[in-house]
């Protein structure tokens, strides 16, 4: 039985993407701060899937412009970019370089570190719900002090990394449309959305 908090290998993210973004369900995300390691386990992602998909930040773009510049390097760096002005939102980049698609972690169950991780979201610690600390894109990234100081980072180094962690069995995964992508016109319905089933169902 492998050891969760083994590192992923760099071999993992240079699949096919929809794939991946399955695959990263209960997967462990580690962050180093200097006040300790931060953890999480995956519970919700969302594929991108390049110049073709309508959603993506790459979408129609054969070349790197701008803040996707690291989406067209070779799978296993971390894209992070800002919505809303204030919020970061985390993404593993997948592929072989050239090839700019990435996946979108959503949201994570919390399990190192949750006293830092609240007081990062500025919740009481005596009185904030567990199942709503890493809910989100952007409460993700606050969580676990993922700003865009870490654009770039290898997901297999020192300070941002995923582990082996507990990957999610097939028939427990669910999969849906991705969320707040209206715009991309038919692409909003692709069943690019991966959560895990609550038990029981």
């Amino acid at each position: 039985m492998r050891d969760p908090w083994e590192r992923l290998p760099r071999e993992f993210y240079l699949r096919d993407t929809v794939e991946t973004a399955r695959d990263l369900l209960g997967r462990y995300l580690v962050r180093r701060t200097p006040e300790g390691l931060l953890a999480c386990r995956i519970t919700e992602t969302e594929a991108y899937c390049g110049p073709e998909d309508p959603a993506c930040h790459s979408y129609r773009r054969k070349a790197p412009k701008g803040r996707t510049n690291i989406m067209y390097r070779a799978g296993g760096l971390a894209y992070i970019y800002l919505i809303y002005g204030m919020y970061c939102c985390f993404n593993v980049v997948t592929r072989q370089e050239g090839e700019p698609e990435a996946v979108l972690v959503r949201a994570a169950q919390p399990l190192l570190g949750l006293p830092q991780m609240a007081a990062n979201r500025r919740m009481d610690p005596e009185c904030f719900r567990e199942r709503a600390l890493l809910s989100g894109p952007g409460k993700l990234c606050q969580g676990l002090a993922i700003t865009r100081d870490l654009y770039g980072e290898p997901l297999w180094g020192e300070e941002l990394w995923l582990t082996q962690g507990e990957p999610v069995p097939p028939e427990k995964i669910a999969a849906t449309p991705r969320i707040n992508v209206d715009y991309a016109g038919e692409a909003a319905l692709w069943p690019w959305r991966f959560v895990e089933r609550p038990s029981g169902r």
